[in-house]
This record gives structure tokens, C-alpha cells and sequence, in this order.
């Protein structure tokens, strides 16, 4: 197999300067393998590969490793945690580079429903608002818009019931943390039950207003109907959202289990906080 440092490089490869940040995050090949372990820079490289592009792990290029292999460690570290591991330290890391404490004080809660290809599984349904047959991906994110939480689910299920598969695992995970932004589809017994399981106060955010002058007054009219609006804080997650569908295999849900949705858009996360960290533009050929 040709490596990173002979192999024409693409686009989708991380750079030196990424590498030397994520490496401590990503485990080192056992003792007991009777074969050359397999450059773990080039199984992330794979991995990245499969993200941007949105192929096949079948149609993985042959200077990459072989598509098996990467899609074995993909599936080895989401079970055992290192993509949202790596995902919460480099978080961490990018929000006191920018000036920031590790942990954030207010989040911002939303969902987007994504059609899905003919995957197997009972985790798929219809979102009547959306009209999408699909799934829903439910984030939870700072006020940066950097990724904390995600669940993936049947887009079915409407958010006020879909948000507490992402909260409920979530109390002393982010011990800053007392604010919640959302909008009017998490009212209900959900803000009660926010308040109860994790002690954050939850805000929802209102529509944007007109203000016209009639007859010299100011009268308030109810805001633009459709497309998008800015809303205080929440366009946040909605830019994150955006973030994600540049990566072609987060455009549409390919993936047979949910866990895998997840996992890819953990990377996905990484990918930024990477980039964020460490731009391209330091790249050593």
C-alpha cells in the first residue's frame, strides 16, 4: 500500500499539523498483529475520503486502504467511543482558542429531516411538516455552533418527543451548561421535563415580527411566512446544519444504523474543529 508521503494527495486528506492533534485520540495497532499494522493516519485519510465524497466503502480509490479495512476501524472506534471522544476534547480545545471556556454556559437545540436510501431498519418514517420520509437528525449544540450532542432518529417522531433520545443521557455531561435555546416545537411537558432531568431553563425563541406604520402608529404584523428567517441565536444551529450537508455522504442518510449517522457526523465535527485549528494552508507536502 502507498502511503501518505508518496501517494499524490486529496483534498480530503488531513494535513501534518491535523494529524499531530487528532493522533492522541485515535488508538495504536495492537502488539499481538503478525502483520504491518496499517498507517492509522491513512485509515482516517480513508474514512475522510468516504465523508466528502459520499462513495461507497466498496469504490474506496486503491491507494487508500482497502475499503473493508477502513470501514472495520470506523466501525470499531464508533463502539468504542473514539470519534465522540476525540470530537469533545478537540471542542474543547478549539472553544479556548478562540477565547472562550471549555464548557458552554447556553446551547442551542434543533432537528433536520433527511431523506434516506433504501436502508434496512424500523428507524426511518414520515415528517408531515417536512414531507420527508426519512430521518431526523437532532443537534445539540454551543452558541458557536459547535457540535455537543446528536441523535439520530425516525423523522416520524415530532421534536418535542425526539429531543429527550438526545437529552436523557446528557445530565453532568456539560456542568456550565443552564441555558437552552429552541423553538415552538419543544414546548410542552418537554420544558418541564428539561428542567427537571438536567436543571437547564429553556427559552423559545419567537418568530421574527414586521412593524409597519399605519396612520402614523407602529403596528406589529406577524412575520414572513416560509423559507428562512433569522431567529436570535437559533440561526447558530441552522448554520451548522449547512456545515454538515457540504459533506456529500451527509446529504442523504446512507447508513444502515442510525449509531453510523451519528458517528459520521461526529467526523464531520472533527473535520471542522480540525480545520479550525490547524487550516490548511500549513499543510507540508
Amino acid at each position: 500500500m502507498t502511503n501518505q508521503f508518496t501517494r499524490q494527495r486529496y483534498p480530503s486528506d488531513i494535513t501534518d499539523a491535523q494529524w499531530e492533534l487528532l493522533a492522541p485520540y485515535i488508538p495504536e495497532p495492537g502488539s499481538y498483529s503478525p502483520r504491518l499494522p496499517i498507517s492509522r493516519r491513512e485509515i482516517v485519510n480513508g474514512i475522510l475520503y468516504v465523508l466528502r465524497t459520499g462513495c461507497s466503502w466498496r469504490q474506496m480509490p486503491h491507494d487508500l486502504p482497502n475499503g473493508k479495512t477502513v470501514y472495520h476501524y470506523f466501525r470499531l472506534w464508533k463502539l468504542d467511543g473514539t470519534w465522540e471522544k476525540a470530537m469533545t476534547s478537540l471542542r474543547k480545545r478549539l472553544r479556548t482558542h478562540l477565547g472562550r471556556e471549555e464548557e458552554p454556559s447556553a446551547a442551542i437545540i434543533d432537528s433536520q429531516s433527511i431523506k434516506t436510501s433504501p436502508v434496512r431498519g424500523n428507524e426511518r418514517g414520515f415528517d408531515a411538516g417536512k414531507k420527508i420520509y426519512g430521518r431526523k437528525r437532532h443537534l445539540l449544540v454551543d452558541t458557536l455552533g459547535l457540535l455537543l450532542a446528536v441523535k439520530v432518529h425516525s423523522a416520524g417522531l415530532v421534536d418535542r418527543r425526539g429531543a429527550p433520545l438526545l437529552l436523557q443521557d446528557l445530565a453532568g455531561r456539560f456542568p456550565r451548561l443552564r441555558h437552552l435555546f429552541a423553538d415552538s416545537g419543544y414546548t410542552g411537558p418537554l420544558l418541564a421535563w428539561i428542567k427537571t432531568h438536567l436543571g437547564w431553563n429553556t427559552e423559545i425563541v419567537p418568530k421574527p415580527e414586521q412593524w409597519v406604520l399605519i396612520n402614523g402608529e407602529l403596528a406589529r404584523l406577524p412575520g414572513p411566512q416560509g423559507g428562512f428567517q433569522v431567529q436570535r441565536q437559533r440561526w447558530k444551529v441552522e448554520r451548522t446544519f449547512g456545515w454538515l450537508i457540504r459533506y456529500r455522504r451527509l446529504a442523504r442518510d446512507y447508513e444502515g444504523l442510525p449509531s453510523s449517522s451519528e458517528a459520521f457526523i461526529q467526523i464531520a465535527s472533527l473535520r471542522l474543529f480540525l480545520t479550525r485549528l490547524a487550516p490548511f494552508r500549513s499543510f507540508t507536502p
